[in-house]
């Protein structure tokens, strides 16, 4: 297939790598020149423009960082919708039911079928093919492109064609990670603190009844080297938890545990740490218990 990629970032360069290994015909862009580098010089072709890109390819994946820059990317100057070649447009971002519904919108009046393809892994599972893929959207596109979501990781599931199905199941799965992550950052001090080897303490929670993704993953691979590079932003991380919740109570759904961790997060923000990576939340605890 011909593929445009829109945002070859943390996430968007590897995932769009695993289609340049299948050989598709890939093209790309991104406002940044030093992100498009590396899939150009693996023969990946470049767009000056959204609309350059949607004019070459008639299906084109977005991965972008914020609902603003994703509104632009599509429908501002030189934007996606004005391209002449756009069939099926692929979202794998995190950007919430009413957005989804909001790009369809835009898009149908451009004879645009979106397919919305969310994905769950971070950085290290985009590079290593190993992440999961939420789909939603028309049967036959959808089975169209499962061969394109299985190039990202083995597990793809498909919500349904309701608009906005696989973002929900996104956002349950983003704040289940956040409250794992800042419960395990509170803990994970508590024992340090106590004088418990934070290599002991995460064995017997990976062993044991505690184990999540950041005792598995992102204490043991960014925390405890002291790396602090998981991939994304804290910023990113409060779009996340405040679309969640924003769902949740839309359903009419108690979201007393999201609410805290919520509460956590936007510390992190208000104390400047917006553009810090994810992993330096436990930062924040830590400098509360320094204060004790």
């Amino acid at each position: 297939m011909r593929i445009g990629y829109l945002g070859v970032g943390n996430m968007g360069q590897p995932m769009a790598g695993k289609l340049l290994d299948a050989g598709h015909d890939l093209w790309i862009y991104d406002v940044r020149a030093e992100a498009m580098r590396p899939l150009l010089e693996r023969q990946a072709r470049p767009a000056a423009s959204p609309k350059e890109l949607a004019d070459a390819c008639d299906t084109v994946v977005v991965s972008l960082p914020t609902l603003d820059v994703f509104r632009a990317a599509l429908s501002g100057a030189d934007g996606l919708l004005w391209g002449k070649a756009l069939k099926t447009l692929v979202n794998t971002c995190t950007v919430g039911v009413s957005f989804i519904a909001e790009i369809q919108q835009a898009c149908a009046g451009a004879s645009v079928t979106v397919i919305d393809a969310p994905i769950s892994g971070g950085p290290a599972g985009a590079r290593a093919g190993t992440l999961a893929v939420m789909v939603s959207g028309q049967p036959a596109k959808v089975a169209e492109l499962m061969p394109v979501f299985r190039l990202w990781g083995p597990t793809v599931v498909v919500a349904g064609e309701k608009p906005g199905a696989a973002q929900v199941m996104k956002l349950t799965n983003n704040i289940v990670f956040v409250a794992a992550l800042i419960a395990t950052s509170e803990a994970m001090t508590m024992a340090t603190k106590a004088g418990i080897s934070p290599d002991a303490m995460l064995q017997i929670l990976n062993n044991g009844t505690g184990r999540n993704f950041a005792t598995t993953t992102m204490f043991p691979q960014a925390v405890l080297p002291g790396t602090f590079d998981f991939g994304a932003t804290i910023d990113i991380l409060m779009k996340d938890v405040d679309l969640a919740i924003e769902q949740g109570e839309a359903l009419g759904v108690p979201m007393w545990v999201c609410q805290a961790a919520r509460l956590v997060v936007k510390h992190g923000v208000f104390q400047g740490r917006a553009q810090h990576d994810v992993s330096r939340i436990v930062q924040i605890i830590e400098d509360g218990a320094r204060q004790q």
